[in-house]
């Protein structure tokens, strides 16, 4: 893939809500694995739900640094996830994709064959995509990350998935249809 294709860093100056619509349809590729992100979450400083809602700590440093950048930490203590930096104190949650490139490494790592468990949810997304604290921080624009325009789909959106505070709020966005997604919106 040639250099004119990648997305630029300059694609997460933005609101986190205009990028997490923006990113369905594109591509993901984390040392060759990945595929078309489906699902996404937006969140930002005002939000409660949000990390960043009570300012700067360890966790969110990344969420606070420059755009174009990747936060992950563990939820609940159990799984990875994977989020893309915007504008300082937000960022948006990668939920699912549609696995395309890598599936035999995917597959090996989940312990799971079918494709539409590989990549649905966001710590299976990571566990599929090899991801965990140590991409925290990295660059988006560059390995082992490969971010590259996608396909145009049709875009819904809805209430975020599994949180107490913000819940209304329908900053969820799916790739209408999509089989991949880690809940129907």
């Amino acid at each position: 893939m040639s250099s004119e294709s990648m997305i630029e860093r300059a694609f997460f100056d933005r609101d986190a809500v205009t990028v997490a619509r923006a990113l369905i349809g594109v591509s993901v590729l984390v040392d060759g694995t990945g595929g078309i992100i489906v699902e996404t979450e937006a969140y930002d400083p005002t939000d409660p739900a949000s990390h960043a809602f009570n300012g700067p700590t360890a966790r969110n440093t990344a969420m606070f640094g420059p755009h174009g950048h990747a936060y992950v930490y563990r939820s609940y203590g159990l799984h990875w996830c994977l989020n893309f930096v915007c504008l300082p104190g937000s960022a948006v949650l990668i939920r699912a994709i549609e696995p395309v490139a890598g599936l035999a490494v995917m597959a090996a790592r989940r312990g799971v064959s079918d494709p539409r468990l590989l990549c649905a949810g966001p710590g299976r997304l990571c566990q599929a995509l090899g991801v965990d604290r140590s991409f925290d921080g990295l660059p988006l624009d560059a390995p082992p990350f490969a971010l590259s325009p996608g396909v145009a789909l049709e875009v819904a959106s809805g209430p975020r998935i599994g949180l107490t505070r913000g819940v209304e709020t329908p900053w969820r966005f799916a790739a209408r249809g999509s089989r991949f997604l880690s809940r129907a919106i």
